[in-house]
């Protein structure tokens, strides 16, 4: 029996950092169960934003939650006002009036694992062939500058009676290499016939030195311990709520001016670039390779005949 282990909490503390920065003794169960009404807040309220991850931090008095979405735009929505609706929602979850809300755009989805899974559940729940969906994620990752891409389905693939697990790989995935950028994502297809889940991991290199990394993180638990916030050099969108700091200061970036545009076209933009027409032709003629063996394979039912 295989005992799998979560490539992200694998390496916590050695290359990655915590999603969730407090530290608190007697409020540790009210702050773990707000941080889950938090994800699950946005994450539900915006669901078409392509969000891959949800950061929360927490200093005396204030609560900041950083949103990192392809979608910008549809998490501020027209002139900030989607942005001030989910800011007073979490006002009303936390009970506290110092939130900041920040929308950190991410350039390459094609390279982020979450939006990966995502873009592959969002095509299965849509019909989309499984083995076809993986193989194109796999190629645009791929193209995007990936080292290695795993992608993985499990469930009622097909529509079958009975689950099983498929996967494709390209390149290296060392899962076991501590200094291995290792991105993962998992999400879960609703399909008519029984969820579906994806994972996806990715290598993007080797994190080198260990010192810089830890440097870092002492930076950063000393901005908390005097109530800044850790982080400088941050690409950050800050979506309203009172006057905007310049750059210079919060080391962000003002809205997009799209962020005010057509909510509706930024949604009906697909997530991830489509494949070329070669690319779909291939991939066509394998599932009928594939259809066409196991057909020729499946056992015959042979029926007693009737006298």
């Amino acid at each position: 029996m295989g005992q799998k282990v979560n490539p992200y909490g694998f390496r916590l503390g050695v290359t990655t950092d915590w999603k969730s920065r407090w530290f608190s003794d007697r409020e540790y169960t009210d702050y773990l169960i707000e941080d889950w009404k938090i994800r699950d807040y946005l994450m539900t309220q915006v669901p078409h934003a392509a969000i891959s991850r949800i950061e929360v931090e927490r200093t005396r008095d204030r609560l900041r939650v950083d949103v990192h979405t392809a979608r910008p735009g549809i998490v501020i929505g027209r002139r900030g006002a989607e942005a001030d609706r989910l800011r007073a929602g979490l006002t009303k979850i936390t009970g506290n009036n110092k939130v900041q809300l920040n929308i950190q755009e991410i350039k390459q989805p094609e390279l982020d694992a979450a939006l990966i899974a995502q873009g592959v559940a969002d095509q299965l729940a849509g019909r989309v062939a499984f083995r076809r969906a993986m193989k194109r994620a796999v190629q645009n990752a791929q193209k995007a500058g990936a080292l290695g891409i795993r992608v993985q389905c499990s469930g009622r693939l097909g529509g079958a009676e009975m689950s099983r697990t498929e996967w494709y790989r390209e390149g290296r995935v060392p899962l076991h290499t501590l200094r291995a950028d290792i991105d993962y994502g998992f999400r879960e297809a609703k399909t008519t016939y029984g969820r579906i889940g994806v994972k996806v991991w990715i290598y993007k290199g080797d994190i080198l030195p260990y010192k810089s990394v830890v440097e870092d993180k002492i930076a950063k638990e000393a901005a908390m311990a005097v109530g800044e916030t850790a982080g400088p050099g941050r690409r950050v969108i800050s979506a309203g709520g009172g006057r905007r700091k310049p750059e210079a200061e919060e080391g962000g970036i003002s809205a997009p001016e799209s962020a005010e545009g057509d909510d509706d076209a930024a949604a009906a933009k697909p997530l991830l670039g489509e494949a070329d027409p070669e690319l779909e032709r291939l991939l066509a003629e394998e599932e009928e390779i594939e259809r066409r063996t196991r057909e020729h394979h499946e056992t015959p039912h042979f029926r007693g005949g009737e006298d």
